[in-house]
């Protein structure tokens, strides 16, 4: 069931997952397509999310944003929800921090990122080249997570409780909480159209599912719902984004995600096991949260047998 209406301001509106934009020449959102795009999540009972550019919208598109209840994902922090960026280095907010880094990025800040989760109020990190992991690449971030579990280790014993998405989020979540593009998410761009996500936008126009004028229309709909991801319903790497344009741009099925997105979010995930152990053996933390399971796969694909 739809929940989310994404509305992309500008063509040049911030990217705040893992795909690219391009997209240099500004093109924003006529008001009367604004105007339409809030009418229609009104209609729907949907919660607005605005996708900012880098610049200054006029004084009416304000007004017009502000006439419904909404959050705002920005490339700057003022007056943001959301605050996206590419550059951790002495980041301070008192709102959720979405850092893109690809994975060398990642390696290269590590003490940046422990300084970050003292002075924001929650750390996402997006990884923009998952794809391109290798095994070398596997044993560097699994060490990586695993000095970064030590350390937020350490500041819940203080008192503290840091909010990083690759470690925390597995630790106090019990389903799965993916992105849902597709199911409870669908994006409105600049030209009026409806689309899966974002990412579908950017990649190729034409790809879209339905307009303004006409409604939704979303082929093989029940495919971006987790009951019928022959994989992802099966496991409990809740925090998982299940990235559907990963999943097609790698597999090429929109319900199938690549064997380096499943990788990388069970080294997260097995690392939240250990963290959550390691933080009850400091005092009752959590008492009512399931434990999580040891397993001996990282790629749910190499037990499928197992489910039959």
């Amino acid at each position: 069931m739809l929940q989310y209406l994404i509305i992309l301001l500008d063509d040049t509106s911030t990217s705040f997952c893992h795909y690219e934009s391009a997209r240099t020449e500004q093109r924003l959102v006529p008001l009367k397509t604004l105007r339409a795009g809030i009418r229609f999540g009104m209609m729907e009972n949907l919660m607005i999310q605005y996708v900012y550019p880098d610049y200054e919208l006029p004084a009416e598109y304000d007004e017009l944003i502000e006439s419904i209840d909404h959050s705002k994902i920005k490339p700057t922090r003022e007056n943001a929800d959301v605050w996206v960026t590419d550059d951790i280095c002495d980041v301070k907010a008192d709102v959720p921090v979405v850092w893109r880094t690809d994975k060398q990025g990642m390696f290269a800040h590590e003490s940046d990122i422990i300084k970050t989760l003292t002075n924001v109020s929650r750390l996402n990190i997006v990884l923009t080249d998952i794809e391109t992991f290798t095994d070398e690449y596997f044993d560097i971030y699994k060490a990586l997570l695993s000095r970064l579990s030590a350390k937020v280790e350490t500041m819940f014993v203080d008192g503290k409780s840091p909010q990083l998405n690759l470690l925390t989020d597995r630790m106090m979540i019990t389903q799965m909480n993916n992105c849902g593009a597709g199911d409870t998410t669908i994006t409105l761009a600049p030209n009026g159209k409806f689309y899966v996500c974002p990412a579908f936008y950017y990649a190729d126009e034409k790809d879209c599912i339905g307009d303004l004028e006409h409604g939704l229309d979303i082929k093989n709909k029940q495919l971006y719902k987790l009951e019928y991801a022959p994989i992802c319903r099966h496991c409990d790497a809740y925090h998982c984004k299940r990235c559907i344009w990963l999943n097609r741009k790698t597999t090429f099925e929109v319900n199938t995600p690549s064997h380096e997105q499943c990788v990388v979010a069970h080294l997260e995930r097995n690392t939240s096991r250990d963290l959550l152990n390691h933080i009850r053996k400091h005092g009752t933390f959590l008492p009512d949260h399931e434990e999580i399971k040891e397993i001996d796969y990282l790629d749910p694909f190499n037990i499928v047998n197992r489910w039959k």
